[in-house]
């Protein structure tokens, strides 16, 4: 089957926190996607809703089933059914362990520039935000493990938050460098949460490789945050997973989801999540090669008519990092002025750490007319700037 992904949908006047923008405007900010589910997704939560009765319900067989098929299939990696845990969000995961596994005023670690939400996750929970910078260098991102150790050595830091693929750069960490990341965090009693939820989102003949595959130590360490809901566009519907290898470090886990509330499903999340895992793989590799292909055109038009401005090459994610600090001045307020200028809605970089200051963030998830029109309005509002 082929699938449309060139039509647009409309998407106004939804309650859609992506599209709660004014008429003229162009919203390429929030992750979420403008394509429509595959359709057993709609069709079973057609079948639920058409019960009419919408009691409690319980985390069936074929939920943990579709999760160890996934990963098996697709990731080469086998997860157990007692590893798994149901949550409502991936972002619930981590604040509940934030909570659970560490006590407040300690350091929690990110490799910056990162997903903005991990620094809620840790400063409403009292905890401290400790920066650990990746290694920028010719447009190029790379972990600087001489800081990353010296920063895991503070006694003070108790849990590192990786983002594996990373957003916003997208860059799929390798094997030996997440084995590096394991075997330090292990030499300074650290834990790790890997958020994996961009995993699926990989560019065309690209995979990425989950933490805990990586060696016993890392399996042993990692507390993994899994989910359907970005790669199948299902964010609303509230459902993912965490799983835990160690006994001792899941009981832990299992409690904090437990304590918090969020670890019992709506009526819809564990049916969307089968569904997804049982019969997306065709849809999802049409998917990645049109973002891929969406990436790439954005890029050629950057490098061609705005050239000083640098678009970072990644291989994960619908989401492009682009490089303003060629651009003179201040450039926190620099997606306020293209918003202001030409309507389209990107993200600021400083949101997600001292090291985004100079950059934009702009989702391709969308028709590759809406792709057309943000990057024209892109080119525009920086040439005016200048």
């Amino acid at each position: 089957m082929i699938y449309d992904f060139d039509t647009p949908v409309n998407r106004r006047n939804t309650d859609s926190v992506k599209w709660d923008v004014k008429e003229n405007e162009l919203p390429m900010w929030v992750a979420d996607m403008d394509f429509k589910v595959i359709p057993q997704i709609t069709e079973a939560i057609k079948k639920r809703a058409d019960e009419a009765i919408y009691g409690y319900p319980v985390l069936p067989e074929e939920w943990y089933n579709a999760y160890i098929s996934w990963w098996k299939r697709r990731h080469n990696f086998t997860i157990h059914k007692d590893w798994l845990m149901f949550s409502t969000s991936v972002v619930a995961i981590v604040s509940s362990v934030v909570r659970k596994l560490t006590t407040p005023a300690e350091n929690i670690l990110l490799q910056t520039p990162v997903y903005n939400i991990f620094f809620n996750s840790i400063v409403n929970n009292g905890r401290n935000v400790l920066e650990s910078p990746l290694r920028y260098e010719n447009n190029i991102y790379s972990i600087d493990f001489e800081r990353l150790e010296k920063d895991l050595s503070n006694p003070q830091t108790s849990m590192m938050i990786l983002c594996n693929p990373q957003n916003p750069t997208g860059n799929i960490w390798s094997k030996e460098e997440l084995q590096k990341i394991g075997e330090l965090c292990k030499k300074y009693g650290v834990i790790v949460v890997s958020d994996e939820i961009h995993c699926d989102l990989t560019c065309p003949e690209k995979l990425y490789i989950p933490f805990a595959s990586v060696s016993d130590t890392c399996r042993d360490i990692s507390v993994n945050c899994i989910a359907p809901t970005k790669a199948f566009n299902i964010a609303g519907i509230m459902t993912a997973a965490a799983f835990v290898p160690n006994p001792v470090l899941r009981h832990k886990v299992w409690r904090a989801l437990n304590t918090d509330e969020v670890a019992e499903p709506n009526i819809f999340a564990t049916i969307s999540a089968i569904e997804a895992f049982n019969n997306g793989d065709e849809w999802l590799d049409q998917l990645r090669k049109y973002v891929c292909e969406n990436k790439k055109y954005v890029c050629e038009r950057i490098a061609k008519e705005i050239p000083h401005i640098k678009a970072h090459q990644s291989e994960a994610t619908y989401l492009l990092w682009i490089d303003c600090s060629a651009l003179k001045g201040d450039k926190k307020d620099l997606s306020d002025r293209i918003r202001e200028k030409t309507g389209l809605f990107v993200s600021a970089g400083h949101i997600y750490g001292k090291m985004g200051t100079d950059f934009l963030r702009m989702n391709l998830a969308t028709s590759r007319k809406n792709v057309e029109d943000g990057v024209n309005r892109l080119v525009e509002a920086i040439k005016e700037m200048e």
